[in-house]
């Protein structure tokens, strides 16, 4: 698998665009691993997230998974579509972000070579 090198990468396999207000989604190491996604919980819009803690779920037809923040901020918008439909974010993990955030503090990131490394060791 190939990974963006536009974005960070946490150990949580989620990854956080450099934009601002910055966009969060799941990696495809990720995806490989959910399979399906069948329901997703997202933060609301206004939430203040902190990095390194839980923030929503993510669920398959194989398991349940805690959405981790990467970074530290506020809420400004979650992926409708997603929330809809949250195969999508599944289907293409890389294209279809989860919400947006207003960064204050980034958690412990990696870069695109750092984390294909990481996700080749799990």
């Amino acid at each position: 698998m190939t990974y963006p090198s536009d974005r960070s990468y946490s150990h949580d396999h989620e990854w956080i665009s450099h934009d601002s207000p910055a966009k969060v989604g799941i990696t495809a190491f990720a995806a490989q691993a959910l399979d399906e996604a069948v329901y997703v919980e997202l933060p609301e819009v206004g939430a203040t997230l902190t990095a390194g803690e839980p923030c929503g779920e993510i669920e398959s037809v194989k398991s349940v998974s805690d959405l981790v923040a990467p970074a530290s901020g506020t809420v400004t918008a979650i992926n409708d579509a997603v929330a809809a439909e949250p195969q999508l974010a599944t289907d293409e993990p890389h294209i279809n972000w989860l919400y947006q955030i207003d960064v204050t503090a980034l958690g412990d990131l990696m870069n695109a070579s750092e984390y294909e490394g990481f996700a080749k060791e799990q």
